[in-house]
């Protein structure tokens, strides 16, 4: 994505948002005005740092542990038939459940700190990865595997040498995709039982009709987001400039 397209996206939605608040003259305890917000993103600017930070601590916990899960996931269903038989239609499966529902019972396993947030992030953005990265591991050009084969490599070093070097352009979108998910389970896990981070902030002034630091606490995260996504794709095509 480019800045500067963005930069006159951005632009442009305000000044639509600001025009819609002026013709239609709507209350601002419904729809505050792109000014009001942004009033409302300087006076709090204290509380939303704060609570910004507890979100991106934890949509970065659950990034690192649920890339780990993935990657882990996806070498052993690529070296194991058996595991992939076994393994893969339970994955499918995991995401018929609505991974949202799950967010009481995590609070009520792992309390309201920290850890049922992240692992909430973990489970949204565990399949994209896995998927994606096993994905690329499965379909290596057969060139490779046939060099692989004719140099006498075992199934273990062309796993690493070869599958997965060819399958991280595949790891790369399953990255993207997780950096876009992960601050939804965080959110979401913030709003189900939370008294810190920017869900929480959102509900709070939302419950006390502060509509105002509510869209400052949401734009502040959408930023977070495309930040975040924009660090993963440069990652991303570092790693992947060779392929």
């Amino acid at each position: 994505m480019n800045w500067k397209h963005g930069i006159a996206s951005a632009i442009l939605l305000i000044a639509v948002w600001h025009l819609a608040v002026q013709i239609t003259g709507v209350p601002s305890f419904i729809l505050p005005s792109p000014l009001k917000v942004a009033k409302a993103l300087w006076f709090f600017r204290e509380i939303i740092a704060q609570n910004a930070w507890i979100t991106i601590s934890e949509i970065l916990l659950g990034l690192l542990i649920g890339t780990f899960l993935g990657i882990t996931t996806a070498l052993l269903l690529a070296a194991s038939n058996t595991a992939r038989a076994l393994l893969r239609p339970m994955l499918v499966f995991s995401q018929a459940m609505p991974v949202f529902a799950l967010a009481p019972i995590l609070v009520l396993w792992f309390g309201f700190g920290i850890w049922s947030k992240v692992i909430m992030a973990v489970l949204i953005i565990y399949f994209p990865i896995t998927s994606a990265f096993l994905d690329g591991l499965i379909s290596t050009p057969v060139g490779y595997l046939d060099l692989a084969r004719t140099m006498g490599a075992t199934r273990l070093r062309t796993l690493f040498h070869i599958r997965f070097r060819a399958a991280l352009p595949s790891l790369g979108s399953g990255l993207r995709l997780a950096a876009v998910y992960a601050p939804i389970g965080a959110v979401i896990g913030e709003w189900v039982g939370g008294s810190k981070g920017l869900g929480y902030l959102m509900l709070l002034a939302n419950g006390r009709v502060k509509i105002d630091l509510m869209f400052a606490s949401l734009i502040v995260l959408a930023v977070l987001t495309v930040c975040l996504h924009l660090a993963i794709d440069a990652l991303a095509k570092r790693l992947t400039k060779d392929y």
